[in-house]
């Protein structure tokens, strides 16, 4: 009832909400990417001359088409082309990969491990006791997710061809009982400018906090999480991590690069594109310049083909 009378409420809702769903696949992804700008950001997109960080990466999805980033989002492929430039040991293992949810053998996974889609955001089940697994909630996720083309919603080019599969990871746990924190490094043409923390996750982060590389807590966040109300320790490993990151972002024009840090080592998590997909604003507001003024967008167009 409550979403019902959001959408009386506003009806654009509505038309969101069916772009979420992959209602309108049919639209061209200029026009797409234009339409949801506006419902979401509440301004008009700017794409001849755009100045803010959110208006660039739709610019990016639009005209910096690589097909090595088809790869770079693929869960399972990133960790081949991520060992071949840093090495092996900076990857989480993966204990099996498969195309269908009924090929899985849970027989022969350890009692805690982690599924995840390769293809998408959302399709992650994590299993901390096996002999409390809900099966079949897990493949109702799992399968749904599995049907689902990641790149109609909110056109990340990257996404579009990638093959859905499925990969079990161990499960990781810090010795020390602390809950596991996202490092997310900003990186602008391979130089690491801000360093976005989340904490506390349940499925979604919770509260983040953005630090330059000098681990100094910045003064903005994002619209839709709110800051950690504590200053959160410097990671142990710092440098090496702003030097995996950057080597990672190598002549990218813009790219987060995901780390953790468990039990004193640096682990690799993925390669994100479009933070927020471009459609969450920052507060202050003018931060989407500042970090705007810091992407430098290709000379060239790269469009696919």
């Amino acid at each position: 009832m409550d979403k019902i009378i959001k959408y009386i409420k506003k009806p654009l809702n509505v038309l969101l909400y069916l772009m979420n769903k992959n209602f309108f696949k049919w639209i061209p992804d200029k026009k797409y990417i234009k339409i949801k700008y506006k419902l979401e950001m509440n301004k008009k997109l700017n794409l001849q001359n755009p100045q803010m960080f959110n208006e660039k990466l739709q610019w990016l999805k639009l005209y910096d088409r690589n097909p090595a980033y088809t790869k770079m989002v693929d869960k399972y492929e990133a960790k081949e082309y991520v060992s071949n430039i840093i090495g092996k040991k900076y990857i989480i293992p993966t204990l099996g990969v498969w195309k269908n949810f009924e090929d899985i053998d849970f027989s022969k996974l350890p009692n805690q491990f982690v599924l995840k889609c390769t293809h998408d955001s959302g399709g992650l089940v994590i299993c901390k006791d096996k002999s409390k697994l809900n099966i079949n909630e897990a493949k109702r996720k799992i399968t749904k997710s599995l049907k689902k083309n990641y790149f109609y919603a909110e056109r990340e080019w990257p996404y579009k061809n990638v093959k859905p599969k499925i990969i079990a990871e161990q499960y990781m746990v810090d010795d020390s009982g602390m809950k596991l924190k996202d490092y997310k490094f900003f990186c602008f043409n391979g130089i690491a400018q801000t360093i976005l923390v989340c904490s506390n996750r349940n499925g979604s982060f919770k509260n983040t906090n953005f630090y330059d590389i000098n681990w100094n807590l910045q003064p903005f966040t994002r619209e839709n999480h709110k800051n950690n109300n504590e200053q959160i320790k410097k990671p142990k490993n710092l440098d090496e991590m702003i030097t995996i990151a950057e080597k990672l972002s190598k002549d990218i024009p813009f790219v987060r690069v995901d780390l953790y840090e468990i039990n004193r080592k640096v682990y690799f998590g993925e390669l994100t594109f479009y933070p927020s997909s471009g459609f969450e604003g920052f507060e202050p507001e003018e931060w989407d310049r500042k970090l705007g003024d810091m992407l430098k967008l290709p000379k060239e167009k790269k469009i696919e083909k």
